[in-house]
């Protein structure tokens, strides 16, 4: 595994990622910290998001916590500095907005691999990405309610969407912490594995995923995403994205596979 940490200038301590496979993995590293997410991080989010779906080498991202956790979400403690009245949580909050957003919109697929801890604005993170899995000792929380704040309603999109509205007030309502079962049986994850199987379920996944046609990949994520705001601007990239699949190389590529009893070759185009 290749680290690209260096080829991107904006990677504030805490944040790094690596490359191989055609998979990009982005790591919270603050293990003492239980990978607390600091303003820095929420700042550095939408440029590295933005540089990976720009890059052809990249057909998905997994976000991960290095260590035993995923992330315990934002960094309390900057709080009294970076959180501490309307005026800078209103700054702090276009920050968390434009990360979840740049996560949500990324065009290549998104999977959160999740261990442990996972509250606050981790969940958030995780609720924006496409795809979710845990481990059967991971934990989940939304707790703005004991913070006395409010989240983003954008975040809240995505928790809705993840978990379903009831579930989704149960979570902010309470602040309670739920486990990896009542996770899974909200619909926020797709699978709940051991501990020392999750790596290898994200490698398969990622596989999987990265050897199909990304131009295929990337009409339906559009189409599904689509379906579910039903806007128009949506609506009508998913019908152009869709067209220009079957203008593509790859569609070439597909049906001489399947007429020659191979594997296809797939290379974006």
């Amino acid at each position: 595994m290749i680290d690209l940490s260096e080829h991107h200038p904006a990677l504030p301590e805490g944040l790094h990622f690596t490359h191989s496979d055609y998979t990009a993995t982005i790591f919270f590293d603050r293990p003492a910290r239980k990978n607390a997410i600091t303003a820095a991080m929420w700042a550095a989010l939408p440029q590295l998001m933005a540089h990976l779906d720009g890059n052809p080498d990249v057909r998905l991202v997994v976000f991960e916590g290095v260590g035993s956790d995923f992330s315990a979400g934002a960094d309390i403690s900057e709080f009294e500095a970076v959180r501490k009245d309307a005026q800078t949580a209103r700054l702090y909050e276009a920050q968390n907005v434009q990360a979840f957003e740049a996560v949500r919109n990324c065009s290549k697929p998104s999977i959160a691999a999740i261990r442990g801890i996972c509250f606050g604005g981790a969940f958030g993170i995780a609720a924006a990405c496409d795809l979710r899995l845990a481990t059967d000792d991971a934990r989940f929380c939304v707790p703005p309610a004991k913070l006395g704040l409010a989240y983003p309603r954008q975040a809240m999109g995505d928790i809705v969407e993840a978990v379903g509205p009831q579930m989704a007030r149960f979570l902010t309502f309470t602040g309670a912490v739920i486990n990896a079962e009542a996770a899974f049986k909200s619909g926020f994850l797709l699978e709940i594995t051991d501990a020392g199987q999750l790596d290898e379920r994200i490698a398969a996944i990622s596989a999987e995923i990265s050897g199909n046609a990304p131009l295929s990949i990337k009409a339906s994520k559009q189409a599904i995403r689509a379906s579910i705001t039903r806007e128009p601007a949506d609506l009508d990239q998913a019908d152009r994205l869709g067209d220009m699949t079957f203008e593509s190389l790859d569609y070439a590529e597909g049906r001489a596979a399947f007429r020659e009893k191979r594997k296809p070759r797939f290379n974006g185009t």
